[in-house]
C-alpha cells in the first residue's frame, strides 16, 4: 500500500474541505442577509379578546382595515396568550418564553438583562429594530417612588439599549412614530417594529366610533341589562377607532411602498376588559384575535383552527427570517400554517395569573396564582387563592358591575348567572369545562365521575408543566398521606 499517496490525497481533501467551509459559512451569511427577507410589523392592541372584530364573525363591529388584512391573509381560530394580563404576556410574547420560566409574574418587573428577546436575535442578523406607541410594559411599571429608585440605582431599564428605536407616546402618535421609525437611515436593512395602541383598554372614550347600545347583540354568557348594553358599546367604539389608526399605519407602509415586502401581523396583547376576561383564564381572557397578512408566502383568506399560544410569535416570526431561536425558548413556529399547511404545534397551551397593577393584595383583581392547561376540547383551571372572591380587572367600580353586583344579592339575575362564582364569595379550587359542550365555560365538571380521568389527566399535564418551570404555585397533585396505625 503506498501510504505516500494515501496522505498526500487526505491532506489535499482537508484543504478543499477548509476551502470549501469558508465560503458555504458564508454564502449561508449571505443568504441570511439579502433583500428577500421581509420587514417585520407586528401591531399589538391593548386588552383585546377574540371574536371582537367584522373578521371573526361579530356583525356589530365596523372593523373594515382589520377585515382586509384577514381577508388578504390568514385569520387564526385559536391564539391564545401565556398570560391575562399586559406585563406578562407581552413579556412572553417579546421572548418567546413562558411567563414563569423567565421569572414576570410580577406586574412591576422589568425584564431581566439577560434574558434575550427574539428581536434581539433579529438585529444580530441585520434587522433594524423599534417599538412604538402604547409603553411596552417591560422595563417596570406603575413604580412607587422607592421602586423606582431601586430601578435607578441598578439600571434595570434595557429596552433603550436592547432596540434601535424606542418610542412611547398615545395612538395617534403611535402612526407618526412609525412613520419617523421608517425615515431613520438603515441602508438595506430589513426592519421590526412593534407598535403598541392603547385601544381598546379601558377608560372607554371613543364617543365618535360608538355603535348605538340598544342595536347591541349582547354576547351569549353576559346579562343583558341596560348599563352592560351601554359598556359594551363603549368597548366596540374603541376597537372601531383602533381599527381606524391600524389603517393609517398601513397606510404609512403604503407610502413607502414597503407593503407587500411586509409581514403584518395584529393581534391582542391579552383578552378584554369584561365579564370574565382580563385577569382571568376564562377564555375571553386569554383567547386573542391574530391575523397575519404576507402576500409572498400567505394565501389570501386563509384560516387556521391549529392551537397557537403567545410564546410561538417570536419563534415564528424568527423562523421566517431565517434566524435561529434561542435555546431556552419555549414557544415553537407555526410558520407551516402561513404555507397553508394545518400541522399541530402544540398538544396543550398553558396560562398563568399573577399579580396585576402595584396594588396590595386584598383581593383577586389585584393579585390572584391561578393555571391553566388546556387543549381545543378540554380546559383545567386550578385557583391556589380559591378563597379570594372574584373582583374583575379595571372595572370593579363600573357602574354596569355594581348594577350586576346588586341585582345578585336581591336575587334578580338569572339563575344561569347567579350559578357562576363571580358573584360568589369563594372560587373552586379547580375548574374543569367542555370546551365542546360548553363553550361559555358555565358547567364545572369537577368531581363527576365520568370526567376524573380527564381530571387526572390534565393535572397531571399541569404538574409536569408547573415542575419543569420551577414554578411557586403549590402542585395540583399532592402526595398521598400515609395513615399512621395507632399503638394499643
Amino acid at each position: 500500500m503506498n501510504y505516500k499517496l494515501l496522505t498526500t490525497i487526505a491532506l489535499n481533501l482537508t484543504a478543499c474541505v477548509m476551502c470549501i467551509a469558508p465560503v458555504t459559512i458564508l454564502a449561508q451569511k449571505k443568504s441570511i442577509s439579502d433583500k428577500t427577507r421581509p420587514n417585520i410589523l407586528l401591531i399589538l392592541s391593548d386588552d383585546h379578546s377574540a371574536p371582537y372584530l367584522g373578521s371573526y364573525g361579530n356583525p356589530d363591529l365596523k372593523t373594515p382595515n382589520l377585515d382586509q388584512l384577514a381577508s388578504e391573509g390568514i385569520r387564526f381560530n385559536n391564539c391564545f396568550t401565556a398570560a391575562p394580563q399586559c406585563v406578562q404576556s407581552r413579556a412572553s410574547i417579546m421572548t418567546g418564553r413562558n411567563v414563569v420560566d423567565i421569572e414576570m409574574l410580577c406586574f412591576s418587573a422589568a425584564l431581566d438583562r439577560n434574558t434575550i428577546t427574539y428581536p434581539e436575535l433579529l438585529k444580530k442578523e441585520g434587522y433594524y429594530i423599534g417599538l412604538c406607541g402604547r409603553p411596552y410594559h417591560l422595563d417596570g411599571s406603575n413604580q412607587a417612588p422607592e421602586t423606582a429608585e431601586v430601578f435607578q440605582k441598578y439600571k434595570l431599564k434595557t429596552f433603550r439599549e436592547r432596540f434601535d428605536f424606542v418610542k412611547e407616546g398615545s395612538d395617534e402618535e403611535t402612526i407618526t412614530q412609525f412613520q419617523e421609525f421608517l425615515n431613520k437611515p438603515r441602508g438595506a436593512k430589513p426592519f421590526f417594529m412593534q407598535a403598541c395602541f392603547n385601544d381598546p383598554h379601558r377608560p372607554f372614550g371613543a364617543l365618535d366610533f360608538e355603535p348605538d347600545p340598544s342595536k347591541i347583540t349582547v354576547p351569549t354568557g353576559m346579562p343583558d341589562t341596560a348599563l352592560l348594553r351601554k359598556d359594551l358599546a363603549g368597548h366596540y367604539g374603541e376597537i372601531q377607532r383602533l381599527d381606524y389608526r391600524v389603517g393609517k399605519l398601513i397606510d404609512v407602509l403604503k407610502s413607502k411602498g414597503q407593503l407587500d415586502n411586509t409581514l403584518i401581523i395584529f393581534m391582542g396583547d391579552n383578552g378584554a376588559a369584561l365579564i370574565r376576561g382580563k385577569g382571568t383564564l376564562y377564555d375571553c381572557g386569554i383567547h386573542v384575535p391574530f391575523l397575519a397578512r404576507y402576500p409572498k408566502l400567505i394565501k389570501a383568506g386563509s384560516v387556521s383552527n391549529i392551537l397557537i399560544s403567545g410564546e410561538d410569535v417570536g419563534p415564528t416570526i424568527l423562523d421566517l427570517a431565517r434566524v435561529l431561536p434561542d435555546n431556552k425558548m419555549t414557544g415553537k413556529s407555526f410558520l407551516s400554517a402561513f404555507k397553508g399547511i394545518e400541522t399541530k404545534v402544540r398538544d396543550y397551551a398553558f396560562a398563568v395569573r399573577g399579580t396585576h397593577s402595584s396594588s396590595l393584595p386584598g383581593y383577586s383583581a389585584s393579585f390572584d396564582l391561578s393555571r391553566t392547561v388546556f387543549n381545543k376540547k378540554y380546559k383545567l383551571i386550578y385557583n391556589p387563592m380559591f378563597n379570594l372572591r372574584y373582583d374583575p380587572v379595571d372595572f370593579n367600580g363600573s357602574k354596569f358591575w355594581q348594577d350586576l353586583v346588586q341585582d345578585y344579592k336581591a336575587g334578580k339575575l338569572p339563575e344561569l348567572y347567579s350559578q357562576i362564582y363571580i358573584f360568589s364569595p369563594e372560587r373552586p379550587m379547580f375548574e374543569l369545562y367542555n370546551l365542546e359542550n360548553d363553550p361559555n365555560e358555565f358547567v364545572n365538571l369537577i368531581k363527576k365521575p365520568e370526567y376524573e380521568e380527564t381530571e387526572h389527566q390534565l393535572k397531571t399535564i399541569l404538574q409536569e408543566w408547573m415542575i419543569l418551570n420551577r414554578d411557586v404555585v403549590p402542585l395540583p397533585i399532592p402526595p398521598i398521606k400515609k395513615q399512621v396505625e395507632k399503638k394499643h
